[in-house]
């Protein structure tokens, strides 16, 4: 390449504005929230434009122009043109297109597992232990039968194709193909990912997205951290990377990926990967993307048609292409790359500096049978060819080698690194190691297989920023129908292009003055969701009988779990709660994360609902399943709840009401309720157990399991939860009436159902009577009934005892007007049946604000008592949020001796006793609902103590305000949840991403357990755009309710839609309440 043309590309990629030479931004770095002002658009409306397929995508036609004279404007301002009035944004117009099957948006994505090895599926062990049966160390070796992993890895919806980043610092005894972490053994908190890597950027359509992994350069600490981790007490805190040396001197690299698609093309995918060096000293730098097919070929008899990966050089231009029986012919081109550049921006290069031209290196995606088990393989080459080919050391040692940590001797399938220095460690291993291949090479001469990488050496790249760059791009065209092939000045246009388009999209979400930094923080968290989609295949039937062209699983392997889940049939692009520590789906967790992904992307997020109601999920008995570990296990009934939440932020925010998809997952919905009531009341008194419920540790015994001493328990949350589970069906099957009749008898049987159930709250023993209501303390409590007049309550202070506040629900009285069925069976029922109607509920005769009934479990009394705990700073109320377990347990531990053995419950707020977003979530909106019925006229002290009153909706405000604290950035530039790290916090490197982990230190809002839980954790970007305008900084005073204009009151008093039949659905509404979340009417929420 010539140097003038050399200069030109790196100045197209290095170019200023408001980036450093070393990538950072001048003001702010790393995310930017600069976006530009919306063109002016006609005003007269237009067809959406149809983009002309291309006809031919072989890369030997020679017909034609390489590509038409355009238009040179951004896309934006071109389409914006083209349909006038009805531009709303580029990418709200991807997803319009994606929804009416225009154009398929969604098929490439992020959709490839951070974590495939010690995964159930993968698990064939006789004991059910799938840490051990496949461990990391075989995972470079071993084919995968059911999904895919890889670093920052895309691939096709179908999982037909992936793409991954690989590394290798010239230091590792492997190459950094995927993420390393310690095992359920190894932990000494179980599982952790030991990396440092951030999601920092999608869109929904995925047309961008932005990942950061940081590499270090010296080698990896692998036995370090697992042996570190194994020798630490439970009680200690986790050995991170951070910990050992591996950062040190700041010798590491940060390596971006980028993906950009096609303006109008959603099968042509830019791939740029930026590397800087912010070590030191120079340093070599090895990039090796790979691109392979999933092994579907060795699992049946009949092996299936198979695709091939092929290596081809055209006008001097590496790629390989792609042929698959159920895909397009695609390309995957690799340009050629500049060299490194250094930190000051000078890019005058030598004319006789060339480019840095890949290696294209092709295997099959096979077991290494010979490495792992010294047995035969089928093939040649093998899935760890790469390791070997590029790292010598990998290579088969000598015959009098030592065996190290990375030996490639053989090891049995449930060696793992948990057995370093145990006994079993003391055994030799017996059998040959690895042979030479008996060709010339490890890798294929003839440049074809099932899976592929193009080798990328960077040498001597500069330190303190020195930078370098790899762009391919995925596409079916031509080099000559592709301009952006031949001049990476348009790739990198390209890529600028849909950046700025998702700046486009998410400055629309925002209204209202936010920081910066809450920006960046909901930007992360929603690009962080978008991120952790999974495509996840689990067919039961041949999971549990094996392949026919595998060895039969042992026969005890059928009775260890899932063995009644004869109907699962699973193949979809799922939302992942962490794509490493859980990289499966959840289902009570998947409710909480549709709730920002309905924000974004509302078809996604019904599609999420939906499918855990479809008959190859759904039970026929009506369970939903819980998670691979244990598909039956219990949790929480909240998918109701979350599909009404989802209906109503689309209408919401979208103008739409998708009545079909409510309509379709309420009558699933039914269906489960019922198996609640068959399966986990097990009198028929209405008291519900339900065992763990997702509530981790909080109790005196295991819920799960029978009571050591004997008798039912009582769950207080249990029987809560299906109030909550009752009024949410209530409240959809309301909406449902207002277009079928037929729905209002259905609400009268959930209303007359919540009666029954309210009223379990203080249930019978023949003719004795137990409350779980505790008069004395003011909370409600578990309790063990051991028969007739024997029982005890449990008085452990926890979020058991909170629960029973979401049970909450607002009624408009046109409502009641325009249902007189409904109206008149509930007066019915409150006349004639007092005992019901009057006890353990709130009065629901009393008219409150605008005459709004209230039906809750709580009474105003209860309630006022609830919240003087709650929000008392030496029990549940935490500067970041609700603790699940009362501080006061700290100094008055509560417990019991049985048999001879203690069970007690101590307050430690650094596990799972912390605060949760998830629950603090649903107790934000309690409060917001309550607020709809008294208004304000109820004041609370809050916090209890301070002589502070404010109403129930700043109460609920001020909660959301202390959780956003947990990821702002405070005057002292410390964000809480990186628990005091001062390179998180203050380095330009790092302190502006944020990680959301699964649950947060109750004193001091450290992050704690999975460190990518942008599900359930990613509802701060929720918190953000409600009530981030009126949030001030972290550790700074509030302002004094008196002369605050607050946010909620400015919209809490628009009606619902039934307030004036002769208005539209939002007449009372002004557009700033009508396309925010500040709105929190009955209507609403």
């Amino acid at each position: 390449m010539a140097s003038d043309a050399l200069r030109k590309v790196q100045n197209k990629l290095f170019r200023g504005g408001n980036s450093n030479d070393d990538g950072l931004p001048r003001s702010d770095p790393a995310l930017t929230i600069n976006i530009p002002v919306a063109p002016s658009t006609p005003t007269q409306q237009t067809a959406p434009p149809k983009s002309v397929k291309p006809s031919d995508p072989s890369p030997d036609d020679d017909e034609g122009d390489a590509q038409s004279q355009q238009d040179e404007r951004p896309y934006r301002e071109r389409l914006a043109a083209r349909i006038g009035a009805d531009y709303k944004g580029v990418e709200r117009y991807r997803l319009e297109q994606d929804e009416r099957r225009e154009r398929h948006w969604k098929r490439w994505g992020p959709y490839l597992s951070d974590r495939q090895w010690a995964t159930v599926r993968e698990d064939y062990s006789a004991n059910g232990d799938a840490w051990s049966h496949f461990p990391h160390e075989h995972s470079r070796s071993r084919a995968y039968r059911w999904g895919e992993d890889g670093i920052a890895g895309i691939s096709d919806n179908h999982q037909r194709l992936c793409f991954g980043l690989s590394l290798w610092n010239g230091k590792d005894p492997i190459l950094k193909e995927r993420l390393f972490g310690v095992t359920g053994h190894q932990g000494n908190h179980g599982e952790d990912v030991k990396e440092l890597y951030y999601y920092l950027d999608s869109t929904p359509t995925h047309s961008y997205m932005k990942f950061l992994y940081k590499y270090p350069q010296r080698r990896y600490p692998y036995e370090e951290l697992v042996t570190e981790n194994q020798n630490r007490s439970r009680d200690v805190a986790e050995y991170e990377i951070l910990d050992s040396d591996a950062f040190d001197e700041d010798r590491y690299w940060d390596v971006f990926v980028e993906y950009a698609k096609d303006e109008d093309e959603p099968d042509n995918v830019y791939i740029r990967i930026t590397a800087y060096n912010r070590g030191p000293d120079p340093a070599t730098l090895h990039i090796i993307p790979q691109l392979w097919f999933p092994n579907t070929w060795s699992w049946p008899i009949e092996k299936p048609p198979m695709p091939s990966l092929t290596a081809h050089n055209r006008s001097g231009m590496n790629y390989i292409t792609v042929k698959h029986p159920q895909l397009s012919k695609t390309h995957l081109y690799c340009l050629p790359s500049p060299p490194p550049v250094g930190p000051d921006g000078n890019f005058d290069v030598d004319p006789e500096t060339e480019a840095v031209e890949p290696e294209l290196l092709f295997t099959e995606n096979d077991t290494n049978y010979s490495r792992l088990y010294g047995g035969q393989n089928e093939t040649p080459y093998v899935k760890d060819a790469f390791h070997d080919h590029i790292i010598p050391s990998h290579r088969p040692p000598a015959p009098d080698a030592t065996e190290d940590f990375f030996s490639p001797k053989i090891r049995s399938r449930s060696r793992t690194y948990s057995n370093v220095g145990s006994e079993a460690d003391d055994d030799p291993e017996e059998g040959p190691c690895t042979p030479f291949p008996s060709g010339p090479s490890f890798v294929n001469p003839n440049k074809t297989g099932t899976k592929s990488a193009a080798h990328y050496i960077f040498k001597d790249v500069p330190g303190q920023g020195g930078c370098s760059v790899v762009r391919l791009k995925l596409t079916p065209l031509s080099l000559k129908k592709d301009l952006s092939l031949e001049d990476e000045g348009i790739f990198d246009d390209a890529v600028e292009a849909r950046r700025l388009e998702a700046d486009e999209f998410y400055n629309s979400l925002v209204f209202g003055p936010i920081s910066d930094d809450f920006k960046q923080i909901m930007r992360q968290a929603l690009g962080g969701m978008l991120w952790t989609k999974q495509y996840y295949k689990f067919i039961q039937k041949e999971w549990l009988e094996g392949d026919p062209a595998q060895p039969p699983p042992p026969p005890e392997r059928k009775f260890i779990r899932n063995r009644d889940w004869r109907h699962m049939h699973v193949a979809d692009v799922l939302s992942m709660p962490d794509k490493w520590e859980y990289p499966f789906f959840a289902a009570w967790d998947t409710a909480f994360h549709c709730l920002p992904l309905a924000v974004v992307d509302p078809a996604y997020a019904k599609k999420q609902l939906d499918l855990m109601t479809r008959e190859w999920y759904m039970k026929p008995d009506g369970q939903l399943p819980a998670y691979e570990w244990n598909f039956g296990d219990v949790n929480p009934p909240v998918h109701a709840w979350a599909t009404f939440r989802v209906f109503k932020i689309e209408r919401k925010l979208y103008g739409r009401e998708d009545l079909e998809f409510l309509e379709r997952v309420f009558q699933k919905l039914l269906l489960n309720f019922t198996w609640w009531v068959n399966r986990k009341d097990a009198e028929g008194s209405n008291v519900f157990e339900g065992g763990f419920l997702g509530l981790d540790n909080i109790g005196l015994f295991n819920r799960s399991e029978p009571l050591p001493t004997g008798g039912n328990l009582r769950q207080a949350d249990g029987t809560a939860w299906m109030a909550f589970y009752c009024l949410n069906m209530l409240n959809i099957a309301l909406e449902l009436a207002k277009h079928n009749h037929v729905y209002e008898d259905i609400a009268s049987k959930f209303f007359e159902h919540f009666l029954f159930i309210s009223d379990a709250m203080t249930y019978k023993e023949g003719d004795n009577e137990s409350s779980l209501w505790s008069e004395k303390d003011g909370m409600y409590y578990d309790a063990i009934s051991f028969g007739p007049g024997n029982s005890m309550q449990l008085p452990v202070r926890s979020l058991v005892g909170l629960i029973p506040l979401y049970a909450t629900l607002v009624l408009e009285p046109s409502v009641l007007k325009r249902f007189p069925g409904f109206k008149k069976r509930m007066e019915w029922f409150i006349d004639n049946r007092p005992e019901l109607s009057e006890r353990n509920i709130a009065n629901m005769k009393v008219g409150g604000k605008d005459e709004r009934r209230l039906l809750a479990l709580a009474s105003k009394e209860r309630l006022i008592r609830i919240l003087q705990k709650m929000l008392d700073e030496d029990e549940f109320f935490s500067e970041h949020g609700i603790r699940s377990l009362s501080k006061k347990h700290k100094d008055e531990p509560w417990g019991m001796d049985v048999h001879g053995q203690r069970y007690e419950v101590n307050y430690w707020p650094g596990d799972s006793k912390s605060a949760w977003l998830a629950t603090n979530f649903l107790l934000i909106e309690s409060l917001q609902r309550f607020y709809q019925y008294y208004g304000d006229e109820l004041q609370v002290e809050c916090p209890t103590g301070s002589g502070e009153y404010m109403n129930l909706v700043e109460v609920a405000e001020e909660i959301q305000h202390r959780i956003i604290h947990i990821f702002g950035r405070d005057m002292q530039g410390r964000r809480a949840t990186n628990g005091g790290n001062p390179k998180l916090d203050h380095d330009p490197h790092f302190r502006d991403y944020v990680w959301f982990y699964e649950f947060f230190h109750a004193d001091d809002g450290r992050g704690l357990g999975a460190s990518h839980q942008t599900g359930w954790s990613g509802l701060v970007a929720y918190h953000i755009l409600q009530s981030g305008v009126s949030c001030r900084l972290p550790k700074t005073p509030r302002t004094p309710r008196s002369t605050a204009n607050h946010y909620f009151d400015e919209t809490i008093d628009s009606h619902s839609e039934f307030g004036d039949e002769a208005r539209s659905a939002f007449s009372t509404m002004s557009a700033f309440e009508r396309n925010t979340l500040g709105d929190i009417s009955p209507d609403a929420l």
